[in-house]
């Protein structure tokens, strides 16, 4: 038994979402555990193996959708949004329209945000704590199967667009999400309603129309599927699709009319680091591995490995212009040790048709 009678949790969730605010969440909502409509969906999509490679999706039963089933006593979610949007928008806009340039998706410029939304939200609870007394919570930041979007979505923190992205009505979609299992009987917050109505932008923009059709993403053809989560060979038929795109694509939320409302991040994490906001695809292909490591320590980017990072440029370089500087750093490549490298850098140079000399 809790030392806090139950009409006082009204008052709490009240306090809850104060507390959040001072700790540099912009929305904290709160949701119960049922996530039926999601399991369906969810179900539907792994069944027509939208899901490709990650066999993660599939491997934890109903842990995903049912919130008591990974953490025994749930009976409430607190959902944290935090803003990361570094830069304004327009930036983007430019380097996706220069070849030489290699785009970053905005998430990764700065610093990992997994530990620092984590730490976030392990203060709440031990304000919760010190409040209450001793209850049985566990939080998570994409650390466990956990059905992150559909339930902010109950939590009112915002509506999943059409791209399958969750959409604030006042802040847009550059934001990330936190949530903790708890086993209070918190009030639940208004679900958010939608508002994508006939606008179908983000299905129009996607370079490899992975948006099959509203609300359906086929993530085998997605460009954050295929540089970021995919281990293997990227399909040619998809690789002149993919531009300067190297790690992630902000495309559906670049083009989004409602992130006209969203602001610019506070968190200094979130900031750019070794220039990724404004590299050229030849400085990041030029990275020793011992390069790669020590840039991107602390960076969302260093779980691809450097290897994946060689595959995913020499693919931007292919769609590029052929320069002899290009041909010079492909033809290097060559001679890597990782038949990865080599295949896609071959790729790249008959894609320039240039001569491959070895």
């Amino acid at each position: 038994m809790h030392p806090i009678e139950a009409p006082d949790f009204q008052q709490l969730a009240q306090q809850i979402k104060a507390w959040g605010t001072e700790l540099g969440f912009q929305q904290i909502g709160i949701s119960d555990t049922d996530l039926s409509a999601a399991e369906h969906y969810l179900g539907q999509w792994l069944a027509e193996n939208r899901h490709g490679d990650m066999h993660y999706m599939a491997a934890h039963g109903l842990k995903r959708s049912r919130p008591a089933v990974l953490q025994p006593g749930t009976r409430s979610i607190i959902s944290a949004r935090m803003d990361y949007l570094p830069e304004n928008p327009a930036h983007s806009h430019a380097l996706l329209d220069n070849p030489v340039a290699a785009f970053v998706s905005r998430y990764a410029l700065g610093r990992d945000y997994h530990k620092l939304l984590r730490n976030r939200l392990q203060k709440l609870a031990d304000k919760i704590a010190a409040e209450i007394g001793p209850f049985g919570y566990r939080a998570f930041v994409d650390s466990a199967p956990v059905l992150e979007k559909a339930i902010a979505e109950k939590a009112g923190l915002g509506w999943i667009g059409k791209h399958s992205n969750l959409i604030n009505r006042r802040a847009g979609s550059w934001f990330f999400l936190g949530e903790i299992y708890t086993d209070l009987p918190l009030p639940s917050s208004t679900a958010a309603s939608n508002h994508c109505g006939q606008c179908r932008a983000c299905l129009d923009i996607c370079p490899t129309q992975a948006i099959v059709a509203p609300y359906q993403v086929d993530a085998r053809r997605c460009v954050s599927y295929l540089t970021i989560e995919l281990h293997g060979s990227i399909p040619e038929d998809l690789r002149p699709l993919l531009g300067n795109r190297i790690y992630g694509c902000d495309d559906c939320q670049l083009i989004c009319p409602w992130n006209r409302f969203a602001k610019l991040s506070a968190e200094t994490d979130f900031r750019p680091r070794h220039k990724l906001d404004n590299s050229t695809l030849l400085e990041l292909f030029s990275w020793t591995e011992s390069e790669f490591l020590q840039k991107t320590e602390g960076s969302a980017i260093r779980r691809i490995g450097h290897q994946r990072w060689l595959r995913n440029i020499a693919v931007a370089l292919g769609n590029g212009s052929p320069t002899e500087a290009s041909r010079t750093a492909l033809t290097a490549k060559l001679q890597h040790d990782s038949e990865l490298v080599r295949e896609h850098a071959t790729w790249a140079l008959q894609r320039l048709t240039l001569p491959i000399s070895l």
